[in-house]
């Protein structure tokens, strides 16, 4: 038996990693790990004593020791009654009162693209107004050739809008890009993703001309007196032109598995060990790299990847696609058994969809949002999916999306279906659809990782929504008092990737949030995990489920809500395997 208290694991590097051989793929490698120090392979049986652990299981939420071998939970309960499972092969690690929970479940993420050198390199600022960009789209111009795709991110479009001195030349954003950029097609995407800056070259790649028709789920902004293009695109028409200028690029299978292992190593460090893919764009061809990065053992996360239901793409081909990938097995690091589709925009753009008028439109045109899928098509897409065993992860943001998409979920369920079905986001909800989460059995993922997110009266919403609207924006409490399964993401890169700052932030929101940090834990936890379908797997630390553990460097447990972000994560553990420690 080989004793090593955890300070000096922490120091040395010496620490256990044991190996989890999949039923269908190649045994997982050496790991990433934050440093160069070598990390000895102790043992295949590991036990952690004097640990203050909190299990997410509600049968035994508190314990001292857990055992774990062959990557599998093999005891939980006190030091004293572990010793019996401590032979002189065993890995004896002294937490030393650290905190020791369940592995975090982030079940929206967008770890493919957040750290994607793909994404593009024209970076501006969410803070300025459009003419106050110059500084930033002339530094884009340069080592750029003739006739090549320039693409970024970062604006916002509310600041984007802003009044400021120079806007007198009223100019549009498409006369300023064609300034700019005559010989190269631009697309510079807005930071949720929902809106798109493009210049005349872009447009003319993918087609849309003056003529054209807004595509199903997004809108082509136009010039109100000239009908011109304004060169905005709302939600689904941008997806169209990033599409287009995300594959156009080169060296693009290596760009995104560099981008994929570098979003890999983030999550490790942030005691992530599931995620929930946030939308895989499998025209994209990003099916290729996750296989890649499997295949080479190096997917340092277990992941339930979510192919994207395109709104504008046949359906018969896009059923054939998903019958063909799927991958069930519970016991791989990477399963594809849910879809990602969307049924609304967002309330800035005045795209997600409302039971009542919007108060204020940048573009008047959607006075009640709009659909990238509509409630009787969603409806045929459930029933249809649950054919082939998927269920579906639904983008719902307004009153509107969230009352459209249960009563789809509703339908497919009377039809026979019994997958796992959220809605993700759920911002604003009418007082009647609150209760219907836990008598559907559907889960809500919420974010409020953004700082925004902290105010309980969401007042950046008020200028968009009337009052009796703002009453039905973040109902996140609401909805967990009713016994449904309410789970908190990042939706990162939209929001911080660290989990501990959305459980601090849940608790910072008074009636509207969590009631207390375990309840804030579970949702990071186990019930993310039932909305993946793999709370039977992951999720708690419970005997025979999967060894997807962290320990944390202090106990947020015993702290108040704001010195829940400082906490540090020491050490990730995926099914026995160290993938992340804090040297």
């Amino acid at each position: 038996m080989k004793k090593f208290p955890l300070k000096t694991i922490m120091t040395v590097g010496v620490i256990f990693s044991m190996v989890f051989v999949s039923a269908c793929k190649p045994e997982v490698g050496e790991a990433h790990y934050d440093s160069k120090v070598p990390v000895s392979k102790l043992s295949n049986h590991v036990v952690i004593k004097n640990g203050t652990i909190y299990t997410a299981n509600q049968d035994q939420d508190m314990a001292e020791a857990v055992a774990m071998k062959d990557g599998k939970i093999t005891f939980i309960g006190t030091n004293k009654d572990v010793e019996k499972f401590i032979t002189e092969d065993t890995q004896v690690i002294d937490a030393e009162g650290q905190l020791v929970l369940p592995g975090f479940v982030d079940n929206h993420n967008h770890i493919f693209e957040a750290q994607s050198p793909a994404a593009g390199n024209c970076s501006v600022s969410p803070e300025n107004s459009l003419q106050e960009q110059r500084p930033y789209l002339k530094a884009c111009q340069k080592s750029v050739k003739q006739g090549e795709w320039i693409s970024g991110t970062g604006f916002s479009i509310e600041n984007l809008l802003q009044d400021s001195d120079e806007d007198s030349e009223e100019q549009t954003p498409l006369q300023l890009l064609d300034e700019l950029f005559p010989n190269n097609p631009v697309v510079i995407m807005e930071r949720t993703s929902h809106s798109v800056l493009v210049n005349s070259k872009a447009l003319e790649e993918v087609g849309m001309n003056t003529d054209a028709e807004d595509p199903q789920g997004g809108r082509i902004i136009r010039d109100p007196e000239t009908g011109e293009p304004f060169g905005i695109l709302y939600d689904a028409a941008g997806d169209i032109v990033m599409e287009k200028a995300w594959s156009s690029q080169p060296d693009l299978f290596e760009k995104n598995v560099e981008g994929l292992l570098a979003g890999l190593d983030e999550v490790a460090k942030n005691g992530i060990t599931t995620v929930g893919d946030g939308r895989l764009y499998w025209k994209r061809g990003w099916l290729d790299v996750w296989d890649k990065v499997y295949d080479d053992g190096k997917l340092t996360s277990r992941v339930v990847l979510r192919p994207w239901v395109y709104p504008n793409v046949n359906e018969a081909e896009q059923l054939e696609y998903f019958k063909k990938i799927k991958h069930h097995d519970t016991s791989s690091r990477m399963l594809i058994n849910q879809v990602k589709m969307y049924n609304d925009g967002i309330s800035i753009n005045s795209t997600a969809k409302t039971l009542d008028k919007y108060k204020f439109e940048w573009f008047p045109g959607t006075p009640y949002g709009l659909n990238y899928i509509p409630e009787q098509k969603m409806k045929w897409w459930l029933t249809e999916l649950n054919k082939i065993g998927y269920g579906a992860f639904i983008h719902t943001i307004g009153d509107g999306g969230v009352r459209e998409s249960l009563n789809a979920i509703e339908a497919a369920k009377h039809n026979g279906s019994q997958q796992p079905y959220t809605l993700t986001h759920v911002e604003m909800v009418e007082e009647s659809d609150i209760q219907r989460f836990a008598e559907l059995g559907v889960s809500a993922d919420f974010q409020v990782g953004q700082d925004f997110a902290e105010d309980p009266n969401q007042s950046w919403a008020s200028a968009y929504f009337s009052n009796e609207q703002m009453k039905r924006m973040m109902p996140l409490g609401q909805i967990w008092k009713t016994g449904a399964n309410v789970s908190l993401s990042s939706d990162w890169d939209v929001n911080e990737l660290n989990p501990l700052v959305t459980i601090s932030n849940s608790l910072s929101l008074g009636k509207k949030g969590l009631p207390n940090v375990l309840a804030a834990i579970d949702a990071y936890t186990i019930k993310p995990a039932k909305s993946l379908g793999l709370d039977k797997v992951t999720g708690s630390i419970e005997i025979g489920k999967s060894a997807d553990i962290i320990i944390l460097d202090d106990d947020i447990t015993e702290m108040k809500e704001q010195g829940i972000p400082n906490t540090n994560v020491l050490m990730t553990v995926l099914q026995g395997e160290v993938v992340y420690y804090k040297k």
